[in-house]
Formats: C-alpha cells, sequence, structure tokens
C-alpha cells in the first residue's frame, strides 16, 4: 500500500538490484517480505511487535518481522535487503533501547510512521530495587560484576509485552497510530484494538487469580525479563544473569541465589527457549532444584509451549503456578 509512496524508492532499488533480491513477497515474520503491497506495510522490530501489529491490523496490514523465529532479538543486525525493506514501508514498530542496531535503521528511514512502543506505556529503571525486592534488573553482585554487559536499554527496562496490563496500553497506543495513519481503516482498526485489549485484560485477571495465594513469591530465572511480570502479580524475581541472556554470572552470584532458593523455598530455575540452558541447569543442579522454562516469548518457535503469545503467557502462567506452589 505505502501511504507514503506507492513506489519502491531509489535507495531501496538500489540495495535490491545490488543484492540481486528482484521482487520480494512479504508475510509476517519471514525475512523475505517488504512494503509496496495493497495494504498498510507494517516493519515489526520481533515478534511481541509483530504479534500487535497482525491481531490490530487484521486484514488490512503486511506485516513483516526484522527478527527470525529462533533468533535472539537482542544481537540483531539490521542487513541491508532489512533497510531496503524499511525505506518502502507504510509503518515501523519497535521498542526504543532493545534492539540498538534496529533504532538507528528506523530513524534513519524515511518511514512516516514510527512508532516507540515503550513511549506508549511507563517504564522503569532497569537498575531499580522496586518494592517486591526485585534484584534481577541488573543489580550488582557481590563481584561487583553489572549483570547486562554488552546490553544497553538505554537505563529502562523494555519487557514490557510480559505484563498484560502495560502490553494492554500499548496496544491501545499502536492502534492509535495505525487509525490515524491509515484512517479509511479506521474503524476496523479501533475493533480489533478493543478485542486485543479484552483478551489482554482476561489475561492479567487470569495471572492475578492463579498467583494469588502462593506458598513462595521468589522464582530464578536466566536473565531479568520479567520484573513487570513480577512487579505486577506480587512476586520476586532473582536473575542468574542480568537482562543480558548470554551474560555469565560471578561465582559471588550462584552462592547468593542458592542461599536464598534455601531461605525462600524456592523448587525451580527458569530457563528460556532462545537461549542455552546450560547455567540454568549447573545452578539448578548444584542447590538440588529442578528446571523449567518461562519463556519471555521473545520468538515463537517448534519449542515453543504454544502457538501465540496469549497460548505461551497462558503456560507460563501453568509453570509460575507450579514453581510457586499455588493453592
Amino acid at each position: 500500500m505505502n501511504i507514503r509512496r506507492r513506489r519502491i524508492s531509489g535507495i531501496a532499488v538500489a540495495v535490491a538490484a545490488a543484492l540481486g533480491l528482484g521482487t520480494l513477497s512479504a508475510c509476517a515474520g519471514d525475512d523475505t517480505g517488504t512494503g509496496g503491497t495493497d495494504r498498510f506495510d507494517v516493519v515489526a522490530s520481533f515478534y511481541p511487535m509483530a504479534f500487535l501489529a497482525e491481531r490490530i491490523g487484521g486484514e488490512h496490514v503486511n506485516v513483516t518481522s526484522l527478527t527470525q523465529p529462533g533468533q535472539e532479538p537482542h544481537d540483531l543486525e539490521v542487513s541491508a535487503r532489512q533497510r531496503a525493506r524499511l525505506e518502502d514501508a507504510d509503518a515501523a514498530l519497535h521498542i526504543k533501547g532493545l534492539q540498538p542496531a534496529v533504532d538507528e535503521a528506523i530513524s534513519q528511514s524515511g518511514i512516516a510512521t514510527k512508532i516507540d512502543a515503550g513511549s506508549l506505556t511507563t517504564l522503569v529503571d532497569a537498575h531499580h530495587d522496586d518494592d517486591h525486592g526485585d534484584e534481577g534488573h541488573g543489580d550488582e553482585d557481590h563481584d561487583g560484576h553489572d549483570g547486562h554487559d554488552g546490553h544497553d536499554h538505554g537505563g529502562t527496562d523494555p519487557h514490557l509485552w510480559l505484563d498484560p496490563v502495560r502490553y494492554a496500553e500499548v496496544a491501545e497506543g499502536v492502534g492509535r497510530a495505525f487509525e490515524k495513519a491509515d484512517p479509511g481503516h479506521a474503524a476496523d482498526y479501533r475493533k480489533n484494538t478493543a478485542a486485543l485489549v479484552k483478551r489482554l485484560g482476561e489475561l492479567d485477571t487470569r495471572f492475578e487469580t492463579g498467583l494469588r495465594n502462593t506458598r513462595t513469591k521468589v522464582f530464578i530465572t536466566t536473565h531479568a525479563a520479567f520484573g513487570y511480570l513480577a512487579e505486577r502479580y506480587g512476586l520476586t524475581e532473582r536473575a542468574i544473569s542480568g537482562l543480558s541472556p548470554e551474560a555469565e554470572p560471578s561465582a559471588a552470584r550462584v552462592r547468593d541465589l542458592q542461599r536464598t532458593a534455601k531461605a525462600e523455598g524456592v523448587t525451580t530455575v527458569f530457563h528460556e527457549t532462545l537461549v542455552s540452558d546450560r547455567t540454568a541447569r549447573t545452578v539448578a543442579r548444584d542447590a538440588g532444584l529442578r528446571t523449567d522454562v518461562l519463556d519471555p516469548i521473545e520468538g515463537i518457535t517448534e519449542h515453543s509451549r504454544g502457538d501465540d503469545y496469549l497460548q505461551v503467557m497462558e503456560s507460563n502462567l501453568t509453570a509460575l503456578q507450579k514453581a510457586l506452589g499455588a493453592a
């Protein structure tokens, strides 16, 4: 569709020709997609943003994701092919600070509608210790090791989509942006946004109810992705690493987690689907704990416990209830 311009830009043509791309066709989550279709073309930075665009846009949008299924999003490098796609898109949707290369590519593009999801809700300092004692948000361990080395998120925790309430606020903002950019389909965007917000509200209720009465409120994760979820439902996340899923913890940090597990009655060390579970299994083995998956939903693969965001969040709830001893 390309509301800005129907014909692919000269830059995109030059890049495509240089790479021998020819004509590109689009499908959500596929790296072969591009803009310039007869629909509202949206480029999403990674899965949680693509999910919003697809649910809100429905049949009127053509969504492609810069991050492929199974690809760890934090270290994504934007290719020349992807930059060409951005030049011919109608809108770009991302979380500023999560993927620096994406932020740069979007800022340098001529896209008329640039949506920073983080600006549509309230984010918190990645280094803070909240009222629930969340020490997983990049806190320094006893050796002075900053747990999120190599991943500068601009000082805020970007994992907003793991809190259904914040995610719903973002959905409402994305819906408004779509309405403004593509007014001919505004009524459908409003309807779809309302339906998604309702589903997220129901999900929030299930989490609130399901985690209200638990034997312990503390859970251990590979990296500090679940701070917003912990804050929302009165839990405490203790992360082996900080905001970086690949950071190696110090021996002091591991000892501290083992003491916490014993004192708080922790039963489980959670790992995730897109990064190695080696560290989580080592910590669990040494502390006599079991392991399970708590998925930060940065991408959907064949290993995911569900086919979309809503299903995987339900699986996360079930895993937390089991680990925390929900009544």
